[in-house]
């Protein structure tokens, strides 16, 4: 993918981060790794509209950003008509991920932040662009609804909630700690008990107590008695306590990737605010972030971080005013609190219909 990128950004031009503009990856639709687009039955001229994703929609990207893309296609007859079904097409090659039209809906309808910026890029962001699927941007208010503070908020929520996790995890104790990876495995556990109803043949006990090995001051011991328990259970069992012990293990050992990863975490809690704000004071969509670029950016690179890896004062202050004007907006939004459904259902027949003569 790499010596793909540097043969289309040979011809093309640099914008002000010095990234190659978004024009130039058009080109890549025609290269061997993309013939899908065009080759899959469910695609090519179905495509309704395919467009970037990620940091190059946002307008985050820099040199060695990863390319996404993300679109919608028109169902199939028999989807409409028939007894198929159709949520989405995946190339993980090329993280290229298309929605059927009628799965954007349902998540449109939502206020699903992965969905309506898709609907929120600028012209130059999309690389197919069809009759129906500009039809589709056109009215894309048909989503917008008060919603959005819900949807766009749970999703920050849950990056706040990784953020703060991996700060406090690196700082614990090491009993405390291992009080945290004992409940997490708990709740892991409760999870494989809906899914595997061989646990009535038997039980486990997980419980912490004065620690064998000499490095730790307690740590988590079991006892568990099975009896004529499927081998593929039991390991599936003990895979999800491995895996819980083990990414705790590996905290406080992070590495440069890992910081990454937390910088980006704590940009895209600030970009979801400002994206649900635009929904709610404007009722727009706009995925590029262009006027707040500096900021995210700064923030993308660690312009926030402390020494000891947590976050400055002031990168929770920002964070504390865009909750704050998301809030606000939400009780002063003049959107509706739900969306038409009898506009949404004519719109959705009209396409459908469409799509039954493609």
């Amino acid at each position: 993918m790499d010596r793909i990128i540097g043969q289309i950004a040979t011809d093309g031009e640099l914008n002000e981060m010095g990234v190659y503009k978004l024009k130039d990856f058009k080109k890549l639709l025609d290269t061997e790794e993309y013939k899908f687009l065009k080759e899959h039955p469910r695609l090519g001229n179905r495509i309704m509209l395919l467009g970037v994703g990620g940091s190059y929609a946002y307008g985050t990207d820099y040199e060695n950003s990863d390319i996404d893309f993300r679109g919608i296609t028109l169902n199939l007859p028999s989807d409409l008509l028939g007894l198929t079904k159709f949520e989405q097409y995946e190339d993980r090659k090329t993280d290229t991920v298309i929605y059927s039209f009628n799965k954007m809906i349902r998540l449109l309808l939502e206020c699903n932040p992965n969905t309506c910026e898709i609907l929120g890029l600028e012209k130059e962001g999309y690389m197919i662009l069809s009759e129906l699927g500009q039809e589709l941007v056109d009215n894309r208010s048909l989503f917008l609804t008060k919603r959005a503070a819900k949807s766009f908020g749970g999703y920050a929520q849950a990056q706040i909630r990784r953020l703060q996790n991996a700060i406090a995890r690196d700082s614990m104790p090491q009993a405390q700690r291992e009080q945290h990876i004992l409940n997490s495995v708990q709740n892991s556990l409760e999870e494989f008990h809906r899914h595997f109803a061989s646990f009535d043949k038997g039980s486990i006990r997980l419980y912490i107590d004065r620690a064998e090995n000499p490095q730790f001051e307690t740590e988590i011991f079991v006892d568990a008695n099975y009896r004529h328990l499927p081998l593929r259970d039991y390991e599936n069992m003990w895979g999800v306590m491995r895996s819980v012990v083990s990414s705790y293990d590996k905290i406080g050992k992070r590495g440069k990737k890992d910081d990454n990863h937390l910088n980006k975490h704590a940009m895209h809690t600030i970009r979801l605010f400002m994206m649900a704000i635009d929904i709610l004071e404007k009722g727009e969509i706009c995925t590029r972030r262009t006027k707040e670029q500096g900021l995210l950016l700064k923030i993308r690179n660690g312009g926030f971080r402390k020494e000891d890896g947590g976050f400055l004062p002031e990168y929770f202050d920002i964070l504390s005013d865009y909750e704050q004007r998301m809030e606000r907006a939400s009780k002063e939004s003049a959107l509706p609190e739900e969306p038409d459904m009898e506009k949404v259902e004519a719109f959705v027949e009209y396409v459908n219909r469409k799509a039954l003569e493609v």
